[in-house]
Formats: C-alpha cells, sequence, structure tokens
C-alpha cells in the first residue's frame, strides 16, 4: 500500500527552482571499506632516498620518528620502514644494488666455460664494451681461429718401500693475449669502469675451454659496494636527520 509522504527539500539561498529526483527500491548497496594499500616497493639502491625525497612532507606519511633504515652490506640493500609502529600503515621501501645484467652475461668471475668461438661472436657482438674497437677485432679473429698446444707430462713413480706417485699436468699455449680490456659498469645504475680481463684455459682431454677472471673486478665490487651504500646513507641523513639508521 502506497503511504504518502513529505519531503523536505532546502534550497541554498537565491536559488528559485529545482529539479529532484525520487527513486523507488532498495538504495545501492555502500561499499565494506578496504585496508589501505600497504607500500612495498623495491627498486635501485637510491629508492629509499628518492622515496624520501618526495614524500618528506607529506607528514601523515612520513613521521621521521616513526621510521627507521635498515643497512645490508652483505645483500647489498637498503630499507626504509615508515609507520614502524603501525601494522595497520606501516610501509617499506627497499633498494638493491645488483650487478649490472651485461656484467653477469660475460661470466667474469664466474664459473662459466666459453668455447673460443662462441666468445669470439660474444665479442664481437659486445663491441660497446670494448674501450679499443681494433683490439676488440683482433681479439675477435684470434678467438674464431683459436689454436692451443697441450703440452702435458705424465710421471710415475713407485719406490722400493712401496710408495707410489701418479702425476697428471697440462699446459696450454694459446695465440691469445694474457688480458684485454673491458669498459663496463659492475653494478645497475653505475658508471662503467675500465677492467683487465685474464683468461685462464681449461683442458679436458683435447677440448680446452676458457674462463674470464679479474682481480681487479673484485676489488672494484668490494669499493663500490662501500662507496654507494655510504653515499646513500649521506642523503638520507641529510634528508631527515631524526631517522633512526642502523646496520645489520
Amino acid at each position: 500500500m502506497n503511504e504518502n509522504k513529505k519531503v523536505v527539500v532546502n534550497l541554498t539561498e537565491g536559488t528559485t527552482q529545482a529539479e529532484v529526483t525520487v527513486r523507488e527500491g532498495a538504495a545501492t548497496k555502500v561499499l565494506d571499506p578496504k585496508a589501505p594499500i600497504k607500500i612495498d616497493i623495491r627498486g635501485v639502491i637510491g629508492a629509499p632516498v628518492e622515496f624520501l625525497d618526495k614524500r618528506l612532507s607529506e607528514e601523515e606519511q612520513i613521521n621521521p620518528k616513526r621510521c627507521h633504515v635498515i643497512v645490508d652490506r652483505a645483500n647489498i640493500t637498503i630499507t626504509l620502514v615508515t609507520s614502524e609502529d603501525d601494522d595497520y600503515h606501516r610501509g617499506q621501501i627497499t633498494g638493491v644494488l645488483e650487478e649490472h645484467p651485461k656484467f653477469k652475461e660475460f661470466g667474469i668471475n664466474a664459473k662459466k666455460i666459453w668455447e673460443p668461438n662462441e666468445l669470439g661472436q660474444f665479442f664481437k657482438m659486445n663491441r660497446a664494451f670494448f674501450p679499443d674497437k681494433e683490439k676488440n677485432m683482433k681479439l675477435v679473429t684470434e678467438l674464431k681461429n683459436f689454436e692451443a698446444t697441450i703440452n702435458s707430462k705424465i710421471e710415475k713413480q713407485k719406490s722400493e718401500k712401496g710408495d707410489f706417485k701418479d702425476n697428471y699436468s697440462g699446459v696450454v699455449l694459446s695465440n691469445l693475449p694474457e688480458a684485454f680490456s673491458l669498459r663496463i659498469p659492475i653494478f645497475k645504475g653505475a658508471e662503467a669502469e675500465i677492467i683487465e680481463v685474464e683468461f685462464y684455459a681449461s683442458v679436458n682431454g683435447r677440448d680446452v675451454g676458457l674462463h674470464l677472471f679479474s682481480p681487479g673486478a673484485c676489488q672494484l665490487l668490494e669499493d663500490l659496494r662501500d662507496k654507494v651504500i655510504d653515499g646513500q646513507i649521506a642523503k638520507i641523513r641529510e634528508l631527515s636527520p631524526e631517522i633512526a639508521i642502523i646496520e645489520q
């Protein structure tokens, strides 16, 4: 049964005409409240500084007394934690210092074994990382025309007391230079560094595999890691001295 109901409409001052729409039926369901989206960002090593620089003026999001930074030098990460005492709003921004993909691709100081012709083709396609293009072309030619002489020596000896010695040694003589130079970034987002890379040949029967080693790159990895992390810590302290920085 229809019931007559009075509807009072208040118009703003100065309004002489208005249109009112009356709808019948159930009202639209009110959506259930949702929890806030927690910040969980992972990026390059400078991500925490970038986030802090752009959000520091947002008092509701950044309260320096309720933030802290965790520095993990072993895993080369810096993590900014916001709203640390609030499970509902806590956020985390992690910056990671990772090796450059191309540095990994070369397999320097890794267990990667290259077949000479394969390595020659790889060097040819990555000429941009060689500071001297002519030396790159020469190295490519030498690898594609790889020649190696394996001098082996087998020594067997048995004494009257029963002691026995059986040794095998091999020396690889090749047409390759002892070392070459690369201009390549060690870490993502870092500038390119010039490093010296050495060849090491491993013998498996008649096959010779090539490894790439660089003691200089090992030293650079250690030096750059601390330099970059210390630089990021200094920027955080400059932006907000009240944020606690904790080294793990």
